[in-house]
């Protein structure tokens, strides 16, 4: 099957990755794209390599990202309009792009170009409310199956959902949600590819406590949670920034920067315990990439508990739960106090995430599916 996976990029990591690589936005699209492939830039840039494993075709494009999408209009012939117009102009009329904070036609116009390059089986589309609804129906044509994935942020109800297949999603609870909708959904969850290790190799441990996350709105749970610890341990912080944050927070004074990527895998690999927090959408389900990334790392992961905790890792063999902040406190505190139980937890639980959570296996997975719907 050929895949064509249809995503978009943070606009920090974007100003980020193009800072690292002065000059990069001036290259061919394909060594834009293995510069970013190769950083393991986002969960969906493992789905290609792994879906390539297992004898098929994927390509991975990043819609709102100008320089890689541009690039590939130029080399395809592919004349786009400038920045400058207030809405998306299809054959169907003007078409606003919700949520990525766009009025630019050239992102439909070079999206719906690559859409008829490829003529892809699946047409899979993270974040899926975020691609107007006309739009997917006008690219029917061109593909035999539009599937939509999605995390655990609250959905709009006013979306035409019927557009989709299909809806993978990752956090449980929505399997209903899309279904009682008319929406056929199933569940794919996030996982770790071991080539990550191969990459970083082995740093020096030398973070006793890491947090690496986002504060943006939704994650006001959150933030406030590590406030109050940053006020109890120290704990040292990577974010896409702490703009939103209190001019007084006490995260600014624990903040190291940005970390992305490679970094971001590297941070982790340097922690003898990462924190996780869920975002005050999910509970009561475990359900972020983070509980992969850091047990795939060897960090020890000290995680809020969540009913179904027990069904990815066993607390207290795997990982470590905490139910409140003073129990998540003391736990920081006894772990760093005892490295040879620290140490202990934190190999059981990369041994399960390298056994049972490798994108390997969840791409099987979503194959599985794929086929069952092809065939139905």
């Amino acid at each position: 099957m050929k895949f064509l996976i249809v995503n978009g990029i943070y606009e920090q990591l974007l100003q980020w990755l193009y800072a690292a690589h002065p000059g990069l936005e001036n290259r061919p699209y394909d060594e834009q794209v293995r510069v970013r492939i190769e950083g393991f830039h986002g969960g969906t840039t493992f789905y290609p390599y792994n879906l390539a494993q297992l004898g098929h075709e994927a390509h991975e494009i990043r819609v709102n990202d100008p320089h890689t999408q541009k690039a590939w209009a130029r080399e395809h012939g592919v004349r786009v309009s400038p920045d400058r117009t207030p809405g998306l102009r299809l054959r169907r009329g003007v078409v606003p792009w919700p949520r990525w904070h766009t009025n630019k036609r050239w992102i439909t116009e070079i999206l719906e170009a690559q859409i008829r390059h490829y003529r892809p089986d699946v047409l899979l589309v993270p974040a899926m409310n975020q691609i107007p609804t006309d739009f997917l129906k006008a690219m029917r044509p061109y593909t035999r199956l539009m599937v939509g994935l999605h995390d655990s942020t609250p959905l709009p109800d006013g979306y035409d959902w019927a557009t989709y297949d299909l809806a993978l999603v990752t956090f449980p609870p929505f399997v209903d949600w899309f279904r009682e909708r008319g929406v056929p959904s199933e569940l794919v969850l996030y996982g770790f590819d071991p080539r990550v290790l191969d990459r970083t190799g082995q740093p020096e441990r030398d973070v006793p406590i890491s947090f690496v996350g986002s504060f943006f709105d939704i994650h006001s749970n959150r933030t406030e949670f590590v406030e109050a610890l940053c006020e109890q341990v120290d704990i040292q912080v990577w974010a896409p920034d702490v703009k939103r944050l209190r001019p007084d927070s006490p995260i600014r004074r624990s903040y190291q920067g940005q970390a992305w990527g490679q970094d971001l895998f590297r941070t982790l690999g340097r922690s003898q315990i990462t924190l996780n927090v869920h975002h005050g959408g999910v509970p009561p389900y475990a359900n972020n990439m983070r509980l992969y990334e850091a047990t795939g790392m060897g960090a020890l992961l000290i995680t809020d508990w969540k009913q179904n905790l027990g069904d990815l890792f066993e607390p207290g063999t795997e990982v470590v739960a905490y139910h409140s902040l003073e129990e998540c406190a003391e736990q920081i505190r006894y772990y760093l106090a005892h490295p040879a139980e620290r140490e202990a937890i934190a190999r059981a639980g990369q041994a399960r995430t390298l056994r049972d959570h490798t994108y390997r296996q969840r791409m099987e997975e979503l194959v599985g599916i794929i086929e069952r719907y092809m065939k139905a």
